[in-house]
């Protein structure tokens, strides 16, 4: 991005709306009158920003970069994350299962990963560290991983997402030997009799050497996504914590923003008064464009000029 970019749009990543969530009919007849699309293929979010930021997206190191956000120090060393999965055995494939956010508490996750440090790393050129819930896996000479995170792998086989090309046999050997340390460990074996799935593998992804800090004109970010605050700090850009509405953000930047509200929070009302503040802010002339990325692949463009479009009372994306 360039210092020409349009400094009077907000660009907001929302819970999902298909499926009849938006049961406000006022707000789904404005949405109808915007410019929508679905994409229905799930997609790593840096990616996803920068694409429609004209930004350049990293070509490796995401996993410095999420780690840069979570520290607020640059890595020097070469770094790929190392999150935890449950890789489902079915009858003819393996289903992988993103174990996000405290769906393995940290307790839990410290256990496993001083494990792995303690039987795997030894005289071997590799090491295991947890920020939070959150892993890392590093190493003194690179590896290929994964180019995408596990959420992007949910629910799906997660041999199309796996690398190729050089480097893919310590991958592959590495891979083996953490599941291996897995198996049967105390915790798993726990949380299988308390019903829940076992981290029986690590996704190994992102793997690269953080990018040098560089001044690059960003819009203000407002987002709790370590990987997006990597993102915006080597860029030296402002980024800030989700404040909890859009009226904060839009009070905080005079000049258009980026906001990512908490994913967790999927409840209808949570939408409606997400939509409700944009919409005001659209008609107060606080921005002049709306980029509305829902969590299901429905994007809404929305401009104060679509208003005019009063036909449009409904669209199957939302309904």
């Amino acid at each position: 991005m360039n210092e020409s970019y349009d400094k009077n749009t907000a660009l907001a990543v929302l819970p999902p709306v298909g499926g009849g969530r938006l049961e406000d009919a006022s707000l789904r007849a404005w949405l109808a009158r915007s410019e929508l699309s679905f994409n229905p293929r799930p997609r790593e979010l840096l990616q996803v920003l920068t694409s429609e930021l004209g930004l350049p997206y990293p070509e490796e190191g995401l996993a410095a970069l999420r780690m840069w956000g979570q520290t607020g120090d640059r890595p020097t060393v070469w770094i790929a994350a190392a999150d935890p999965v449950y890789l489902e055995p079915r009858l003819d494939h393996l289903c992988l299962h993103a174990l996000r956010g405290d769906t393995v508490p940290p307790p839990d996750l410290r256990q496993l990963f001083n494990h792995l440090q303690e039987t795997l790393a030894g005289e071997r050129q590799y090491g295991f560290a947890r920020l939070g819930s959150s892993g890392y896996l590093r190493a003194e000479e690179p590896m290929s991983t994964a180019a995408v995170p596990a959420y992007v792998v949910d629910q799906q086989p997660p041999g199309d997402f796996l690398p190729t090309g050089a480097h893919t046999a310590m991958y592959r050997n590495t891979v083996s030997e953490i599941e291996m340390a897995l198996h049967e460990h105390d915790v798993n074996l726990r949380r299988v009799e308390e019903g829940k799935p076992p981290v029986n593998s690590l996704w190994l992804w992102g793997g690269g050497t953080a990018p040098e800090m560089t001044a690059r004109p960003q819009p203000p970010l407002f987002a709790d996504d370590a990987l997006l605050y990597g993102f915006w700090e080597s860029a030296t850009a402002i980024s800030d914590t989700w404040p909890g509405s859009f009226a904060a953000c839009s009070e905080a930047s005079s000049h258009g923003f980026v906001a990512v509200t908490p994913e967790n929070d999927v409840r209808p009302e949570t939408l409606r008064g997400y939509l409700d503040e944009l919409r005001n802010l659209l008609h107060a002339k606080r921005v002049s464009r709306l980029v509305l990325l829902f969590r299901d692949g429905v994007r809404a463009e929305v401009r104060r000029s679509h208003a005019l479009r009063f036909w449009r009372r409904s669209d199957a994306l939302l309904t």
